[in-house]
């Protein structure tokens, strides 16, 4: 399908799942002159199968080792009921709160699943993780060259302060970190860190609920590489557009930084290519009625994933076409929209940088 979206900031065509040179010929024009066209979000955490059991826990927690034992106890039955979902549901429904939010390439912070390659509906992007120093038992196949991904310092005790000395002891505080959280660090972690050159996935609105506090100033400043994440449902707010707005009401980080956590930076940092709106990128796009850091999920009219639409209001899906009749009505939160899930017959993973 070739399709032309003027949007109020600019135009863009897409065609073979690219965007390309406006021609004279498209099979959809979308005229959104209300509408901001924009490529698609990076979401740097979340685990994508945890996002159907709701937020669990009885905060505040000292750290996350704490909140975990307490809910495996104290949610036995409600955590035993929704392991029961078959897998690619599971996933499927952290992929759409995704995508309901503008969101077209992910982290899932946990084991690498085929289902990522058997026509998933949003990109994956395979980066080695671990849980933390804490919680796994053997890090050393990090040391190895590569981007890696660590829960860090996820606590506000001393165990989880320290987390940032024993990482360095092992000899993986370094660029190629992916530090997740990092909110436990004292002074001198926090400095530390900024030596390392590590980056940082911040995820206030899960920070706040289980420990009632999150990064400061001293990790989030100028010279660390900031991305944002919206954890799963378990502990975080919603979704990514939850979270942007959350870090913003924090007045840590300037509006570009907070714009290129999701875009810019995500991108440089988990080494795929930089989110652009010029001929022969990916078209990953999401098309916004509300400035991005404002935006909710009401304000997404639609969301093309390598240009194949995923995610339209019901006047957008209209005008898509015959395309529009294979779609599906879904609700996430309080948001229906029309949805594209089924396959295009191919992958839509990124390979392994």
């Amino acid at each position: 399908m070739r399709l032309l979206i003027n949007a109020g900031n600019c135009s863009v065509a897409v065609a073979g799942g690219e965007i390309v040179a406006a021609g004279d010929r498209f099979d959809v024009v979308l005229n959104m002159p209300d509408a901001e066209v924009r490529p698609g979000l990076i979401n740097a955490h979340d685990h994508l199968h945890r996002n159907h059991y709701g937020r669990l826990g009885r905060p505040p927690y000292q750290n996350a080792p704490q909140w975990a034992l307490d809910i495996q106890g104290r949610y036995r039955d409600h955590i035993a009921a929704r392991r029961q979902r078959p897998r690619r549901e599971a996933l499927e429904v952290g992929a759409w709160k995704n995508l309901f939010a503008g969101v077209t390439s992910v982290v899932h912070h946990d084991a690498w699943e085929t289902e990522f390659e058997q026509d998933f509906p949003l990109r994956v992007l395979r980066i080695r993780n671990a849980d933390s120093v804490s919680m796994s038992s053997d890090l050393g196949e990090l040391r190895d060259d590569g981007l890696f991904c660590l829960h860090l310092s996820e606590g506000i005790d001393g165990v989880t302060a320290d987390e940032v000395r024993r990482l360095a002891e092992l000899g993986l505080l370094n660029d190629r970190l992916i530090a997740v959280h990092g909110l436990g660090m004292d002074e001198a972690g926090a400095a530390c860190f900024r030596r390392s050159g590590a980056a940082l996935v911040w995820c206030p609105s899960s920070n706040l609920f289980l420990f009632g506090r999150t990064a400061g100033e001293p990790l989030l400043c100028e010279g660390v590489d900031v991305l944002l994440g919206s954890d799963s449902r378990l502990t975080g707010a919603g979704d990514l557009l939850d979270e942007i707005r959350c870090a913003r009401s924090l007045g840590v980080l300037s509006d570009a930084r907070l714009e290129d956590a999701v875009g810019a930076t995500a991108a440089r940092r988990l080494g795929v290519a930089i989110p652009t709106l010029a001929p022969g990128a990916p078209a990953d796009l999401v098309l916004l009625t509300k400035p991005l850091l404002e935006a909710r999920t009401e304000h997404v009219a639609l969301v093309l994933v390598g240009g194949v639409p995923r995610v339209a209001r019901a006047d957008v899906a209209a005008a898509l076409g015959p395309i529009s009749s294979r779609g599906e009505e879904m609700r996430v939160g309080p948001v229906t929209r029309w949805t594209n899930p089924f396959p295009v017959g191919s992958t839509l993973t990124r390979p392994v940088p």
